[in-house]
């Protein structure tokens, strides 16, 4: 390996974070911040000996097996990492990493955002304000919900799910359920006060929000459908901080415009940055751009975890973050 491995940034990071990179490694940045197209990752893993990826790179079985690649580990930038062929990566020989950890309170933080703004209709109120609509203050004029006492169903139990579910809890009063391959640490659901439910069916008819924190992938594609959204109460909304793909975007903008929910705060998309026009016209959804774990505090975290598991391949340990 040479003294300072060439690696590649597919997109812009933090300027405290590239600049250590550049202090360590031989780095080649994106000045432009666009996304790589497959041909600019194949001629990348004949290039450099570590790429650094986010979801945007795509990087599947053709990518990870050209001929005379150079690329030995894959370091991305994200926890998640369905973008990223690791059965592929496995058998190339490529290690992958990811940063795990370092975003579950700016994400359980948005989480919460998006509830309070579908609750209190804060993105309808805004609209209508800088649209020049507003006529004044008066007793009916969009009249939202409180989170006080409401129910919080959370799919999936994760890091993100119970940190979530700590500020639904002990910051507005709210009462928490889940759902989950198997039950959660009974410290951490006692402490809760979190109830199980064995099926997401079962969780969907008894909660007042229903929160996802599952990894996207063929596992999850869709999983919150027609079926799941008939089951919530009319008056329930929808969060999404996980995967776009999670949610059937068709059945979700059927359910938003029959009144079948109420609403949804949705951060993630299906095939973004296109969002679906249906959903940019819906006034019961809020949208924000991706948004779950962009504090400067938690970018520049996540930043640092990579660095340190590129490290580790250099100084020849297993990342201590490693996929593959």
């Amino acid at each position: 390996m040479p003294e300072r491995p060439r690696v590649l940034v597919t997109r812009k990071w933090p300027d405290r974070i590239e600049a250590l990179m550049a202090e360590r490694y031989d780095a080649t940045f994106n000045l432009s911040d666009i996304p790589f197209g497959q041909e600019e990752l194949v001629a990348a893993m004949h290039g450099y000996d570590a790429i650094c990826t986010t979801i945007t790179d795509r990087i599947s079985a053709d990518i990870l097996s050209v001929e005379n690649r150079r690329t030995q580990i894959i370091a991305n930038f994200g926890a998640g990492f369905e973008h990223i062929d690791l059965a592929a990566a496995n058998r190339a020989g490529v290690s992958v990493s990811n940063t795990p950890g370092v975003l579950t309170d700016a994400t359980a933080d948005l989480a919460i955002t998006l509830m309070l703004m579908t609750s209190r209709r804060a993105g309808e109120g805004e609209r209508e304000l800088r649209a020049g609509a507003w006529q004044g203050w008066r007793p009916t004029h969009l009249l939202g919900t409180s989170l006080r006492g409401k129910t919080l169903g959370l799919v999936g139990f994760g890091r993100i799910a119970q940190a979530t579910a700590e500020r639904a809890k002990f910051g507005f009063g709210m009462e928490i359920a889940y759902f989950s391959r198997r039950p959660g640490a009974k410290d951490e659901v006692d402490r809760l006060g979190a109830q199980y439910f064995p099926t997401l069916d079962e969780l969907a008819g008894r909660c007042d929000f229903l929160s996802l924190h599952v990894p996207g992938g063929p596992e999850t594609r869709n999983m919150i459908n027609a079926e799941i959204l008939a089951k919530l109460p009319r008056h329930a909304i929808l969060i999404n901080t996980a995967r776009g793909d999670v949610v059937d975007e068709t059945a979700l903008v059927n359910a938003l415009t029959e009144g079948s929910i109420a609403g949804a705060g949705l951060d993630v998309f299906v095939g973004e940055p296109a969002v679906r026009p249906e959903l940019l016209t819906a006034p019961n959804a809020v949208l924000l751009p991706h948004l779950g774990s962009a504090t400067i505090e938690t970018r520049e975290a996540m930043g640092l975890c990579a660095l340190a598991n590129l490290d580790d391949w250099r100084e020849g340990r297993k990342p201590r973050n490693c996929l593959t």
